[in-house]
């Protein structure tokens, strides 16, 4: 892949670094790519730097986060306009900046669900770690040590991705089986649910969970309609596997591609490796076996 991939904000859970390892399993050219929890949509992204789908359907069901994107994409002057006057709000606050970071917190909970307002929050949280309590609001505290993304830097990057996507993209924030039922075949779908490792129920990255069984059996729904897709899903850390194999009816083939160091591991002293996996539908299976082998770690049958 040529070039640093762009992206709109630091967002935990991101593909974008795995993302030239995910790609070698797309075709080289499709007709449409589909996220149906697109995030910050960084497989897009990527997959719009290789030039390899004509079009793309952006979906999750955090709807101020797919009006981000939208407006990054579409409108990517009034984004920066926005978030810059946000941004510089904090400096009126003096040293009690991350006062500030309460205020527009509270502003988003009580209903200024602007993207300006849940980018701001995203850009400053923790890790950029997004979090919900059980009500639905934003409830994630302030990382104290620094201002979040500069807007001249956040200029740069969604001017870039605009570029890359601008007039080529849908935008939804339907539930994920509404979505399956768009797709044709020719298209691909690039699959990021709520990460078993955290809950096989709830994540609170997002309002809704995806029970194991509910999705394995929506697979079939791509199945059935002769759609291909990858999905990442589980992983292992230290040694430690999180969530359980999709069934092998599915017919798909599971892939560990190295994460690179878990940093919640340096946090804690320790030098843990994590592998996360992709599950490669049966038609891309080829593709596969087209790869140096020493490009993935193991591979199992799923």
């Amino acid at each position: 892949m040529n070039g640093k991939i762009p992206h709109i904000v630091q967002y935990q859970g991101s593909k974008r670094k795995l993302a030239p390892q995910i790609l070698q399993y797309m075709p080289e050219r499709f007709d449409r790519l589909i996220e149906p929890f697109s995030g910050m949509a960084a497989i897009s992204i990527a997959t719009a730097m290789e030039h390899r789908a004509g079009s793309y359907v952006i979906n999750d069901l955090n709807k101020t986060l797919v009006e981000i994107l939208k407006e990054a994409i579409e409108n990517p002057a009034q984004l920066v306009t926005d978030y810059r006057t946000v941004w510089n709000e904090q400096f009126s606050y003096g040293e009690n900046h991350v006062e500030h970071f309460y205020v527009v917190r509270d502003r988003f909970n009580c209903g200024q669900k602007k993207p300006a307002n849940l980018l701001y929050l995203i850009a400053r949280c923790v890790k950029g770690a997004v979090r919900y309590g059980g009500n639905g609001n934003f409830n994630q505290s302030p990382d104290k040590r620094r201002h979040g993304t500069n807007p001249d830097t956040l200029e740069q990057n969604v001017c870039a991705i605009s570029k890359l996507l601008k007039g080529k993209t849908s935008f939804f924030s339907l539930d994920y089986h509404d979505i399956f039922e768009m797709a044709q075949p020719g298209d691909l779908v690039y699959m990021d649910p709520p990460y078993q490792g955290v809950t096989n129920v709830r994540d609170n990255r997002y309002f809704s969970g995806v029970p194991f069984d509910e999705f394995a059996e929506a697979i079939n729904i791509l199945n059935s309609k002769k759609v291909d897709y990858l999905i990442s899903y589980d992983g292992i850390c230290g040694g430690k596997e999180y969530g359980e194999d999709l069934p092998e009816s599915l017919g798909c083939k599971k892939i560990m591609l190295n994460a690179g160091l878990s940093s919640q591991a340096l946090l804690l002293g320790k030098k843990s490796t994590t592998y996360e996996a992709l599950y490669v539908s049966e038609s891309l299976i080829p593709l596969f076996y087209s790869l140096p082998k020493q490009l993935c770690f193991m591979e199992v049958m799923a």
